[in-house]
This record gives C-alpha cells, sequence and structure tokens, in this order.
C-alpha cells in the first residue's frame, strides 16, 4: 500500500460510482466508497481488505465531515476525492417546481461543495491530491427539459474552474470530467425525477419527450466501465488534464459548442469591442 492511492468516492452504491470503485481496487489502490446506504454500497462494490465504506448524504455537510474523518482513520490520507453522486430532475422549467429545481442544485452542486469542502483541508496538510468532479454535456450545452441540470452542472463547472486557482499553491490538482451518454443509472427510476407541474402549453412536448428520456435509459453507446479505466489513468497522469471530455459524442458536442461560441464573437466583434469609455 506504500505507492497505493486512496480514492474517496461519492454515489457507490450504485452506477458508475461502483465502476470507479472496482477499477481503482483492481488498480491496487485503497477505496473510500460512500453512499448514502452504506449497504447498499456494500453489496455493490463488494468486499476487499483495501476497501471502506462509509454512509454518506452528500447534502449534508455534517455527514461529510463524519465520511472524511472515517477514512482518515483508516488510511491516514486522501488522494483523490471523486465527486459523483447525483441525480436528474428531467422538465421544462415552468413545469418544474421550485423545491424540485432547488433540490438538484442542492445535490448536484451544493453535494460536491460539501464534500470537498471537508476534503480540503486533508489534501491542504498533504501538500497533495486530487479532485474529479463528475459534470456532463449538460455542463457545456443546454437544451430543452434539462433546464434544472444544465444549471448545477454549469455551476459545477465554474466553481471548478476557480478552485483551481484556489488549490494549485497546495499542490492540489482539478479534472472537470463531461461525459455524454453512458450506459449508467442515471435515467432510471431510481435518479430520474419528472417535472411535477403540468403546464396546457407544454403538454404535447412533454409527452413527446419524456417518453424518449426514458426510452434511452439501458441503450445509452458509451461504457462506464471503460470511463472508470480511463479514470485511473488520469489520476496517474502529472499533471492530470484540466477537462476531460467522455465518449465520442460529448467530443462532438464539446467541438461544436466551440464553434458556436467563436461565431458569436465573431459575428458581434466590432459592436463588442466599441464599448469602451471614451476617455477626454
Amino acid at each position: 500500500m506504500a505507492d497505493a492511492k486512496v480514492w474517496f468516492i461519492t454515489g457507490a452504491g450504485r452506477g458508475m460510482g461502483v465502476d470507479i470503485a472496482q477499477a481503482a481496487l483492481a488498480a491496487g489502490d485503497a477505496v473510500v466508497a460512500t453512499g448514502r446506504s452504506a449497504e447498499a454500497v456494500s453489496g455493490s462494490v463488494g468486499e476487499a481488505e483495501n476497501l471502506l465504506v462509509v454512509e454518506l448524504d452528500i447534502t449534508n455537510p455534517a455527514s461529510a465531515d463524519v465520511a472524511v474523518r472515517a477514512a482518515i482513520e483508516r488510511f491516514g490520507r486522501i488522494d483523490v476525492l471523486v465527486n459523483n453522486a447525483g441525480n436528474f430532475f428531467a422538465g421544462f422549467f415552468e413545469e418544474l417546481s421550485p423545491e424540485q429545481f432547488d433540490q438538484q442544485l442542492v445535490t448536484n452542486l451544493g453535494g460536491p461543495l460539501n464534500v470537498t469542502r471537508a476534503v480540503l483541508p486533508v489534501m491542504r496538510r498533504q501538500r497533495s491530491g486530487h479532485i474529479i468532479t463528475i459534470s456532463s454535456t449538460a455542463g457545456i450545452v443546454g437544451q430543452a427539459f434539462c433546464s434544472a441540470y444544465a444549471a448545477s452542472k454549469f455551476g459545477l463547472e465554474g466553481w471548478m474552474e476557480s478552485l483551481r486557482f484556489e488549490v494549485e499553491p497546495f499542490g492540489i490538482d482539478t479534472t472537470i470530467v463531461e461525459p455524454g451518454f453512458f450506459r449508467t443509472d442515471l435515467l432510471t427510476k431510481e435518479s430520474t425525477a419528472y417535472a411535477a407541474l403540468s403546464i396546457e402549453d407544454y403538454a404535447q412536448r412533454t409527452a413527446e419527450t419524456r417518453p424518449a428520456w426514458e426510452a434511452m435509459s439501458g441503450k445509452q453507446n458509451n461504457d462506464p466501465v471503460k470511463l472508470a479505466s480511463a479514470l485511473m489513468t488520469i489520476a496517474n497522469e502529472k499533471p492530470p488534464p484540466l477537462r476531460f471530455v467522455a465518449g465520442a459524442d460529448a467530443v462532438e458536442t464539446v467541438e461544436q459548442k466551440a464553434k458556436d461560441l467563436l461565431a458569436q464573437v465573431e459575428a458581434y466583434r466590432d459592436l463588442s469591442s466599441a464599448l469602451a469609455i471614451d476617455e477626454p
């Protein structure tokens, strides 16, 4: 274990978090696998000598503190934090209740903030560490039916981009992972909630869009096991990438967004550049 990394992984009860935990264990590293139900995490990840399973509600700062203390008591350090846990509130903005929208932000944005806030003192003392946060192509490109989810992921990306400059002096690296559509549990009923409200103007589009999202579950093209393996590679790079675009569909999406941004800048370059104060 002298050269092994210690991984702290959220959302390891099912989905991609399980794959990441198992990949790290297979690589000979130590893993702190966390989730709302410790029993579910144990059942999904399995057993290993260098595995610690800890109950963690990422929306509760006190729960994050307890989980981090347990990790330090067992392994003495945390080398890689993977902010993976999240959910999906799907629906048109007006049909999502304020409570649903807030809960999306509390989980997908507030959760990683809580866990990272608990882990950072450990990494600062070590003068080393790597924070990997799972975002989405929805953190780069917005789309209909995803306004709450995109808001949470856009916020996540802005936070991570800024955090990078704050923690680099302490030897702490950051990586934003932007997956496309992977065959995970995100679109299952356990991870996806649909809009609570119904507005007539949206009724036809809702009736068409929701079944399309539901039908996509289990049919996504990308393999989460391969993504977990890619994260093992990234965690061993020095320096690791600031961003990792995961999946051919994600690459295409991000490339198109970059082209669109540059086109918008160019289209209004003269107007944008003529806004300076006219000094006397």
